[in-house]
């Protein structure tokens, strides 16, 4: 089943919004979460698996010879995923505006839907697990507070990190993602207006 990933929006305090950008201006919903979940947001190509294959977020991708380890990848994991289940991650293959030279994997899972619902993060680092998918790093899980998001930016490395998404714990519809999910992106983060696609392909390091 391809569907396309829904759009996150950004935070009041994210540098990195551009004018297609939305941004998340009350917060409200978010801080009033038990419980949150910062995870670091990877620089690399947003991608789908389910139960037929994969996809990048645009639908009408076209193809790029990067794209054939991800392929690979999800061709192992689909027979596992009945329909209606969706593995949303960041495809890391191919470097973009941030090098990483020992990553766990080229597919760094953040997101399990079922039927239209963001599963809850215990249960998703679960079923990662048990299709052998390494999620993205945590950064934070606890309750949410406007300390906290500040505190998160601060001890962001802004050479090396992109900036990282906020999310509730629990789970949640898609339909919520525009009040329950929101990112943070450094300043001037894509400092090239040429595409990786249309650059030599440079990959990432594995630990």
């Amino acid at each position: 089943m391809t569907r396309k990933y829904g759009r996150t929006f950004h935070l009041p305090q994210s540098p990195g919004a551009t004018s297609d950008d939305k941004i998340l201006q009350d917060t409200s919903a978010l801080l009033a979460e038990a419980q949150v979940v910062i995870t670091e947001k990877m620089d690399g190509e947003n991608t789908t698996i389910h139960a037929g294959g994969c996809h990048p977020r645009s639908l009408d991708a076209r193809y790029h010879p990067s794209r054939d380890w991800m392929k690979a990848f999800a061709a192992g994991i689909s027979p596992a995923l009945k329909e209606g289940e969706r593995i949303v991650g960041e495809y890391l293959f191919a470097r973009h505006a941030i090098a990483y030279p020992a990553l766990p994997s080229y597919f760094l899972g953040f997101a399990w839907i079922v039927d239209g619902v963001i599963q809850p993060w215990e249960e998703t680092l679960a079923r990662f697990g048990a299709l052998g998918i390494a999620s993205v790093p945590v950064l934070y899980r606890g309750p949410p507070s406007e300390q906290v998001i500040q505190g998160t930016i601060s001890a962001l490395d802004l050479e090396t990190q992109e900036g990282f998404v906020i999310r509730a714990a629990r789970g949640f519809g898609e339909a919520d993602m525009q009040t329950l999910l929101a990112k943070y992106v450094r300043a001037d983060h894509v400092q090239t207006e040429v595409h990786w696609m249309n650059t030599q392909t440079i990959k990432n390091g594995l630990a």
